[in-house]
């Protein structure tokens, strides 16, 4: 194949956890061939440092081991240059994997995972060319077994198999992370589209045809509000891959799959049909995931067309394409029927507590949050409560406040569904079908366009909660489609301010919020309690024993800072953590119609 860049990638060493990877340019640069690895993966706004996982790395020009070896010069943290030599040029190196994420990679003797952003180099100057990949099994009986699952289009490899894939550039070619071993998988079909469900780990009784029916109405309900007439998703097939776990949490979003990680006890178990938290919690999070295959991974900011992966990718609008997700990856599971409205409102109240707990709401707006995700939001530490806001939880109330907002002032003409949609058709339904990468929208852009679709002057809506950091009044907003909102904290526990964590048995502050009462008597996050009123705390007994005071109460603290004893004197206080619970009222009628508008239950 001319006009191509070959890989080939082999666990090498499942033991080691190290993949052998090989890249095959025809026609290097005349001036030396420059070639570089991501920084970090689109979907995750952090600077990652993937090249760091190489362990070692050599060139040739010629095939087989047979060439004469090219030098190499590292230019920077990331990138080689090759001397000039006639082609092709091969590199060999080797990728250290033994990161249990969906960001990176990790292999073992169980599994082999990969995102291309770990593991492939881009070849400079040719990133828009073909990109073949080999994918091979590990060497050995005991891997005879193993499958392997991507949505990378295949080339001459069989669907599930070792062999040859093709990706038409590079964009591509790291949008498609590979999973390989003996997982569990199941295939259903949304609006005629096949969806993999590939679930790596051990899962006892693992109820697939109900995680199948599930998200089947899921993804459907999705392809069915951006494409409402066709009911045409904008892939050929898609896959989620999930690692289940003892204890874990996250996805990771890409143009035709997603990656997951999640604790075995999240996913539904055959013969008990009860919906459990775990259980509502992951399907959420596949919704959330799925979501972004239509709003990030098509319809994205300007900054994003291309990404450039070397360096950070500044954008201020993460509240609309992580929070806009967020706000609707829960309301596909009432829209589809997956969940009721009473577990709806509870989902919502549990994102308002969220949100309102931490001061930091008041200080960064949700715009400020995304455009310093980098450095913020993905590098939290223990007075982030205190200092920053969430562009997912609170940019998913600001979707709600601009949805009810929308639907009430046009009298339920118009929502965000229609916003949504004018967002694909601009800009995502073409986004991956012409030869060039379509555009995306600049932030200036953005509130000309709700106004345009909505037929509303929005400005002030944007200054205040997108700009600025006021809370949206919710009760207001969910009162006319008959959510009731009330905030009880009569009942409220004694406390002081803090949120503790585990050393040992030792008590450890792990957050102390600003203005509560430890922050008043002078403790930090980071001291150990030691002592109340002369009796010992421990990270078990601390909760029990501040509830034997009552609010107003003066008791002596004792605790270490480093290795060093201090006293204070500490006022309790009552809990002052929201407790907004919202409810779905059953009249009058004239509500619950409008309320059924919204949510659409499937």
């Amino acid at each position: 194949m001319k006009n191509a860049l070959f890989y080939v990638i082999t666990p090498k060493d499942p033991a080691a956890h190290l993949f052998e990877v090989t890249l095959t340019i025809e026609t290097p640069a005349a001036d030396g061939q420059v070639v570089s690895l991501p920084a970090w993966i689109p979907g995750s706004y952090m600077i990652r440092e993937f090249a760091r996982n190489i362990v070692r790395i050599r060139a040739e020009s010629g095939r087989g081991g047979k060439g004469s070896e090219v030098l190499l010069e590292k230019i920077d943290k990331h990138t080689w240059q090759a001397a000039p030599c006639k082609g092709p040029l091969v590199l060999t190196y080797e990728v250290y994997a033994w990161d249990l994420s969906v960001r990176a990679a990790h292999l073992d003797q169980t599994h082999g995972f990969f995102n291309g952003t770990s593991v492939f180099l881009s070849a400079q100057g040719m990133e828009g060319m073909q990109h073949v990949v080999d994918i091979r099994p590990p060497e050995g009986d005991g891997f005879r077994d193993w499958r392997v699952a991507t949505a990378l289009p295949e080339l001459k490899a069989k669907r599930y198999g070792f062999g040859t894939y093709v990706a038409a550039d590079y964009d591509e070619l790291i949008d498609h992370p590979v999973e390989m071993g003996t997982f569990a998988l199941a295939t259903f079909k949304a609006h005629g589209v096949p969806h993999d469900i590939v679930i790596t780990g051990r899962v006892p009784n693992l109820d697939m045809a109900r995680l199948s029916g599930d998200l089947k109405k899921i993804c459907e309900a999705q392809i069915a509000l951006f494409e409402p007439k066709t009911r045409r998703a904008p892939m050929r097939r898609y896959v989620f891959m999930t690692m289940a776990v003892g204890d874990g949490y996250g996805g990771l979003e890409h143009r035709a799959s997603t990656a997951l990680i999640c604790s075995r006890a999240d996913l539904p178990v055959t013969g008990r049909k009860e919906m459990s938290d775990g259980y509502r919690t992951y399907l959420g999070l596949c919704s959330h995931e799925y979501f972004h295959t239509w709003n990030v991974k098509r319809i994205k900011p300007a900054v994003f067309a291309p990404y450039d992966l070397r360096s950070e990718g500044y954008t201020a609008l993460l509240w609309l394409f992580e929070g806009f997700t967020s706000y609707y990856d829960d309301l596909m599971l009432v829209r589809s029927g997956v969940i009721d409205e009473a577990a709806y409102c509870k989902l919502l109240s549990k994102t308002v507590n969220g949100v309102l707990r931490g001061s930091g709401r008041t200080k960064q707006s949700v715009a400020e949050s995304s455009f310093d995700a980098w450095v913020k939001y993905y590098r939290q530490d223990e007075n982030s409560p205190n200092a920053i806001v969430s562009y997912y939880a609170k940019g998913s109330l600001v979707g709600l406040g601009f949805d009810l907002t929308i639907r009430e002032q046009t009298r339920g003409r118009r929502s965000l569904d229609d916003v949504m949609r004018a967002l694909w058709e601009r800009y995502g339904r073409d986004f991956y079908e012409g030869k060039v990468l379509g555009q995306g929208i600049a932030e200036d852009d953005v509130e000309a366009l709700f106004e345009e679709v909505t037929g509303l002057k929005l400005r002030r809506f944007f200054e205040r909660h997108v700009h600025g950091t006021d809370d949206l009044p919710l009760d207001k907003l969910l009162a006319p489609f008959g959510i009731a909102y009330a905030d009880d904290r009569k009942d409220a526990k004694p406390a002081i301010g803090v949120k503790t964590g585990r050393e040992g048995n030792d008590c450890k502050l792990a957050n102390v919020y600003e203005d509560g009462a430890a922050h008043q008597a002078g403790l930090s996050a980071g001291d150990i309690l030691v002592a109340i009123d002369g009796i010992r705390v421990t990270h078990a007994n601390v909760d029990g024993l501040l509830g034997r005071y009552r609010v107003g109460d003066l008791v002596t603290v004792h605790a270490f800072r480093r290795d060093e004893l201090f006293s204070t004197t500490l006022a309790i206080a009552r809990d002052d953590a929201p407790k907004v619970v919202l409810a779905a009222e059953t009249k009058p009628a004239a509500v619950v119609r409008k309320r059924g508008q919204w949510l659409q239950k499937g």
